[in-house]
């Protein structure tokens, strides 16, 4: 069905979280998996899915978002005098009309500029909003770790969301199914494969262990041998691709280096994520302390 299951004595809805780390696929994964849910397929009232995909810009306020989704509902321009309140209003009562079940917001961790601000709490506040009332709506919000720790802040908010975690790739279990992507990929354009070896684990660590990277870095790779005129898919041509990719001298190429599992990769997503777990983790002892 459509209509969101309802909790709370058929006061609210609840949403899901999708947390994972950039590059790892979510958003194709998220779109694939709405766009085949038959049920928020078309309102035939509308002629449009019953589900909104918003992408949150960055900065993100309450009033850009509003705008951004109202924009989205058909609503293009939205007057500099209107009070966000108003238009948190007509977001509500424009998902009603168009019959808009779930709402998507892609990249949610930036809608939070600091775990401790008004803005986040208010923000917060909206988002349990949206899923009460006549009209609640599903609530998907897919982002980094960071964005757990952030709703984390709100144990009321917390609650009303299932969580998300793709495993990460791993050796020995995702070998073989990453072996035959290549294959695959490779084949569709007429390539070769001479993908042996440890090649495979090296294009698994040089993509932080994220599927959507190593997707990346295949498709990079296969184009690298197409512009050199080669048959054959080789490990020289992740070495080039990935590289380009990370912008690396040759001595820190996780496909030319022979002491590759020493290589540390950075990882914006874990320092932010590890920023904002400190900062909650300070609050909750805050509250401890007062309590």
């Amino acid at each position: 069905m459509h209509e969101p299951v309802r909790f709370t004595n058929k006061t609210e809805a609840h949403g899901i979280i999708y947390i994972d780390g950039a590059g790892s696929g979510k958003s194709t994964t998220i779109r694939r998996g709405l766009a085949g849910f038959k049920a928020l397929a078309d309102n035939p009232e509308t002629g449009l899915p019953r589900w909104l995909p918003v992408m949150v810009e960055n900065p993100a306020t309450l009033r850009s978002l509003g705008c951004s989704i109202l924009e989205k509902l058909g609503i293009d321009t939205v007057s500099e005098r209107t009070k966000v309140h108003e238009i948190w209003k007509m977001v509500r009562h424009r998902l009603e009309v168009m019959g808009i079940s779930l709402l998507w917001l892609d990249e949610a961790h930036d809608m939070f500029k600091k775990p401790s601000s008004t803005e986040t709490e208010n923000m917060l506040a909206m988002l349990k909003t949206l899923m009460q009332g006549d009209h609640p709506v599903v609530l998907v919000l897919s982002g980094t770790e960071r964005l757990s720790a952030i709703t984390g802040l709100e144990p009321q908010i917390n609650r009303r969301f299932s969580k998300i975690r793709p495993e990460p790739l791993r050796f020995g279990v995702d070998d073989a199914r990453v072996t035959g992507l290549v294959t695959a990929y490779a084949k569709r354009v007429g390539l070769s494969c001479d993908f042996h070896g440890d090649t495979v684990q090296r294009l698994m660590h040089g993509s932080r262990y994220r599927f959507g990277r190593c997707i990346e870095t295949i498709i990079r790779a296969i184009r690298c041998a197409m512009e050199d005129g080669a048959e054959t898919l080789r490990v020289e041509h992740f070495e080039i691709a990935w590289g380009q990719l990370e912008a690396c001298d040759i001595t820190r190429n996780v496909f030319a280096m022979n002491d590759w599992p020493s290589l540390e990769l950075d990882d914006d997503d874990d320092s932010a994520s590890a920023s904002a777990a400190s900062m909650v983790a300070k609050q909750a002892k805050t509250k401890k302390r007062k309590g």
